[in-house]
């Protein structure tokens, strides 16, 4: 099978802040992360007026081995696989 192109995805929702926002694209990019063809990892949220001001969902760093480091963007101390609470 040849190479697979990537897409994206735009689904627009409503909330009370970009806060809240990104709040929710976290919600479903965990969940989408359940299905094979998804990559949560380079999940961004912008205004719907404003597409091309993105802003980073999660860290997204490449760790030992390939996976993505799952925490948020922006975060303090060490990237991790493990969400810290």
């Amino acid at each position: 099978m040849g190479a697979r192109e990537r897409f994206v995805i735009h689904l627009p929702v409503v909330a009370a802040d970009l806060g809240g926002a990104v709040r929710l694209a976290r919600v479903v990019a965990r969940w989408a992360g359940v299905l094979a063809h998804a990559d949560p990892g380079e999940t961004t949220v912008s205004a719907e007026d404003a597409q091309c001001v993105r802003h980073r969902v999660f860290c997204d760093l490449r760790l030992d081995g390939g996976r993505r480091c799952l925490l948020r963007a922006d975060h303090d101390g060490p990237c991790s696989r493990r969400l810290v609470r």
